[in-house]
């Protein structure tokens, strides 16, 4: 049986609709008044343009060895030099933002999204849901995030780029929790979250249909910046030999080999290095300008 909306009905979903619509253009043309956070979001998706184009671009492959032309300076042939191998280390910078760059992002999107589901059941339910979850996370956060991140990927077999982040995601999950919790804390007993659940609305549709969506802007500022978090994290565990593994190329990876080879081969480790920087820092600068664009006490600033 087909239901019709009635009149009433098409125009509030209208008027939803266009304050939706005028609510992204506020923040569009905040963001286009913030050049800072126009350039860092660019170096992010130059990033991931090229890396998404690895395949395709006119690069050497970057797991070919040429032991004759081992950890040669930069210059014509090879722009960034190359490494122990042989190996042509400007397209392994490449591919490594194939791996280094979503990788960061898919981490901090699975656990953002599990993060925020438990702290919205614990902030809103409250009682011995709460307690256990919000000690767990205490637990979690009460340990240094690189030692807890190496104990986790050792205790599931050691090195490789997937354990690797499944413990990067381990450590920061308690993170997201703690913020929506508190998000939901304040939202639950709001008027409109009253008015909702005094027309009958149900636990569910009060949580995931009123309170959720007004606790988007400090959980979208804080995932941007945590991203680079996320790679660094990730590049760190590739150092000390527990993230990704050989032939692999990860910027972390990159930077550890590069390490051992000393000062003497400069630019093995530095290239990456500044790789890995110029993303933390476009995510950064686009993390302050979209904090300041979804406030909006801070638009017309």
């Amino acid at each position: 049986m087909s239901t019709t909306a009635t009149p009433a009905q098409l125009g509030s979903a209208l008027t939803e609709t266009r304050q939706h619509r005028s609510q992204l253009s506020s923040i569009w043309r905040a963001l286009r008044q913030r050049p800072n956070a126009l350039a860092g979001i660019s170096i992010v998706l130059a990033w991931l343009l090229v890396g998404l184009l690895a395949p395709i671009l006119p690069l050497a492959n970057p797991d070919a060895q040429d032991l004759a032309n081992r950890l040669l300076p930069p210059g014509p042939q090879h722009w960034l030099g190359t490494d122990e191998l042989g190996r042509d280390i400007f397209s392994r910078l490449i591919w490594g933002a194939r791996v280094s760059v979503p990788a960061g992002i898919a981490v901090i999107i699975v656990t953002g999204t599990v993060g925020c589901l438990l702290g919205a059941l614990a902030g809103y339910m409250g009682g011995a849901v709460d307690a256990v979850l919000m000690r767990t996370a205490d637990a979690i956060l009460s340990f240094p995030s690189i030692i807890l991140a190496m104990t986790i990927t050792a205790v599931r077999g050691g090195p490789g780029l997937g354990n690797a982040l499944i413990a990067v995601g381990f450590v920061l999950w308690p993170e997201y929790a703690r913020l929506m919790r508190s998000q939901v804390l304040s939202l639950r007993e709001s008027e409109f979250v009253t008015a909702a659940q005094s027309v009958g609305a149900g636990q569910k549709r009060v949580l995931f249909r009123h309170i959720l969506p007004s606790t988007d802007a400090p959980i979208i500022v804080k995932a941007t910046l945590d991203v680079g978090a996320a790679i660094v994290l990730t590049a760190g565990l590739s150092f000390i030999g527990l993230g990704a593994v050989p032939p692999t190329a990860e910027w972390g990876a990159m930077i550890k080999q590069g390490a051992d080879k000393g000062l003497q081969y400069w630019w093995y480790a530095l290239v990456p290095g500044v790789a890995i920087m110029s993303v933390v820092m476009g995510l950064n600068f686009f993390g302050d300008g979209l904090r300041d664009a979804l406030d909006p006490r801070r638009r017309g600033r």
